[in-house]
């Protein structure tokens, strides 16, 4: 179906749109700062670990080294050797040991250098973690989280550029959180830490550097983020864009190339997996009747899969105007070399071109 828009409405909307959008950056520059990913979940482990001193971390190079990312920098210096601990190279040991720790009374944060390696420590994280407090009949809570690194990053090749969210999300008892601003870092990973079952937190190693606006409530010791609440990153009215982790600033480029053409996309940060606020994504095409989802994981049984099944199983299957398009990463383990790298996950022009085709648009 053709998008049309009269020149004069579409006139209207544009300037009505850069007058909105300069009035928010007006006061955005006033009253944010600006924090990179790395410091706001630094910030969030520290506030944490002063506020309740059964939390504990652990993984590989976490005290002494400041972290493989310097997530937990200074930290060690801070709480000593009994908090944050370095561990030998064994996930499966490790992460066995956070599990045990939780079912006695602590509430370990246990880090994978990359959640690649979690792959090492599974049966950990499903078998122990996920599924005790059902098989103890409610009787033991296993308040952990398993945080690092999730998906691709930069010339590491095929074992260590992996998303694992649609892998965990699949398994009750886990809760799943894909993060994308340092914001969603700051209040996701404390309410990760609270959280009285586990909880898989999937960090970006690319965000990792990337600044973006803090308003003084996320600034604030108590600022926490609700598991399971998706956010409307931009509004917009002709197709609706659903997005995690780094996937949404993928969505936010190609939003923005499109509004040039006078197609105002909305694109949803999901924020978690599992639970899932599909509820947020019904609105949202009800209001749009196009959807679009984007991922860095691979096609088949990933997040987008699962958004397209619950549309089709609810009655905001009856708002589509077109069928769903998903923009995901290719269905081939991810090339070493940058060239290809590059072809292997989704760019902003490849959701233009998704868009367009949704909306019927050449």
């Amino acid at each position: 179906m053709m998008v049309v828009i009269s020149p004069s409405k579409m006139l209207l909307k544009k300037a009505a749109k850069l007058l909105s959008n300069r009035a928010f950056s007006s006061s955005q520059a006033l009253n944010a700062k600006q924090m990179t990913v790395r410091d706001a979940l630094n910030s969030a482990l520290d506030e944490e670990m002063a506020k309740d001193d059964r939390v504990v971390l652990l993984g590989e190079e976490v005290a002494l080294y400041d972290g493989a990312y310097k997530v937990s920098r200074g930290l060690w210096k801070k709480y000593g050797d009994k908090r944050v601990i370095d561990t030998p190279i064994t996930e499966m040991g490790f992460a066995g040991i956070a599990v045990g720790a939780a079912m006695a009374g602590l509430r370990p944060i246990c880090e994978f250098m990359t959640f690649n390696f979690s792959m090492q420590a599974i049966d950990q994280v499903i078998n122990s973690a996920a599924k005790t407090f059902y098989m103890s009949a409610g009787m033991i809570n296993v308040p952990i989280v398993f945080r690092g690194p999730n998906g691709a990053a930069a010339g590491v090749a095929a074992q260590h550029s992996q998303c694992f969210g649609a892998w965990y999300s699949h398994c009750p008892g886990l809760k799943v959180i894909s993060p994308y601003n340092s914001e969603d870092c700051k209040g996701l990973l404390k309410a990760a830490i609270r959280d009285p079952d586990p909880v898989v937190f999937l960090e970006n190693e690319l965000l990792y550097g990337s600044s973006y606006p803090m308003s003084d409530e996320a600034l604030s010791n108590e600022f926490v983020l609700e598991i399971g609440k998706a956010k409307v990153e931009r509004a917009g009215d002709h197709i609706t864009i659903v997005a995690h982790s780094k996937a949404v600033e993928t969505g936010l480029d190609a939003a923005k190339l499109l509004a040039g053409e006078g197609i105002e996309c909305e694109v949803i940060n999901l924020r978690s997996l599992r639970p899932l606020d599909v509820n947020s994504v019904c609105k949202s095409v009800a209001k749009t009747n196009h959807l679009v989802t984007i991922e860095g994981g691979w096609p088949q049984c990933g997040i987008g899969s699962e958004i397209c099944a619950r549309i089709m199983e609810s009655e905001t299957f009856y708002h589509l105007d077109s069928p769903v398009i998903r923009v995901t990463g290719a269905d081939v383990p991810t090339p070493y070399t940058k060239s290809l790298e590059g072809l292997a996950f989704p760019q902003p022009a490849d959701v233009v071109t998704a868009v367009k085709k949704v909306l019927g648009v050449k």
